[in-house]
């Protein structure tokens, strides 16, 4: 696959803070990739350095083989930040429209006002849209530039529960174009929706990267829950065992041979429910530690 984006022990600190520190990243052409991390983990600083707005003090950046400033020169490369602006009394058409000028290779307004689902609100003034609308507005500035590589920092951030439902279903018709989609959140659920790859950052540094099935079987349990006779024993069971008004349950990485023990013996258990593990459990147990790396193997790791 070809390369869209790589970063090469890119380290970028702030007096005595290291806010990214020896970051090592390669992202193929095409991919939806998320930066998931708690504020504070080094997501904004990278997509900084991806733009060009931030030189790093140890390491290379590169977006489509170039320097990340020459990649926005030549128009490879487009951003949705967290803090920018709109220009008031305009409409999104006419908004959009004086974007498509910066580009070399833009798409038409019409185009990316559909992509963004605003071909409804084109002739609405900027100052008069919902907070959704302005987010999705935002998004048609980046998408009309045409690009192959795009950013979006914490791009749904203060927004509805509708209004960023919106906002994702504008986003996966750009990436069903073929874009490259790199996308900083802490949002769980949009982590599991939208992104094909999951790089987790903790102060900084990488602490997994996978898909969201390997990132949280990476770092989280399985609960295996069946109801119980009272006093009915049970077998060695791997994991922690807790019972309670007529039900056991059994937090465990191994929930496979949870269920085949139980399958093996004599005990009257009834109503056997398996839960995977959870986004946000394996999330808090992966960041919890910024020293410890957790590596997801083997077709976890797309290039």
């Amino acid at each position: 696959m070809e390369t869209a984006i790589v970063l090469d022990r890119a380290t970028k600190r702030f007096g005595e803070l290291t806010a990214v520190a020896a970051l090592s990243l390669e992202i193929g052409r095409g991919a939806t990739v998320a930066l998931l991390g708690a504020n504070g983990a080094g997501k904004s600083t990278t997509v900084a350095m991806l733009m060009g707005l931030l030189a790093p003090d140890a390491g290379t950046v590169s977006v489509g083989g170039r320097a990340p400033r020459q990649a926005v020169v030549e128009g490879r490369i487009a951003a949705m930040l967290q803090d920018s602006g709109l220009m008031p009394g305009v409409t999104a058409a006419e908004l959009v429209g004086l974007a498509r000028r910066m580009y070399p290779a833009p798409l038409r307004v019409e185009e990316a006002l559909e992509l963004a689902g605003l071909r409804e609100v084109a002739r609405r003034r900027v100052e008069r849209m919902s907070g959704g609308q302005v987010q999705r507005l935002k998004f048609a500035l980046v998408a009309v530039a045409g690009v192959d590589t795009m950013l979006l920092d914490e791009p749904t951030r203060a927004l509805d529960v509708q209004g960023r439902r919106e906002f994702w279903a504008a986003m996966r018709n750009c990436a069903a174009a073929g874009r490259t989609i790199v996308f900083a959140t802490h949002y769980l659920d949009e982590v599991e929706e939208n992104a094909e790859r999951v790089v987790v950052l903790a102060r900084g540094r990488i602490a997994a990267d996978g898909t969201p099935a390997r990132i949280r079987e990476a770092g989280g349990r399985a609960v295996v829950r069946f109801r119980l006779p009272e006093q009915a024993p049970l077998p060695p069971l791997p994991g922690e065992v807790t019972r309670e008004h007529g039900w056991a349950t059994i937090r465990t990485g191994a929930p496979d041979e949870v269920v085949r023990r139980l399958a093996a013996c004599d005990v009257d258990w009834s109503d056997l429910r398996v839960t995977p593990p959870s986004l946000d459990d394996s999330f808090l147990a992966l960041t919890g530690s910024a020293e410890t790396a957790t590596a997801v193997p083997e077709e976890a790791h797309v290039r």
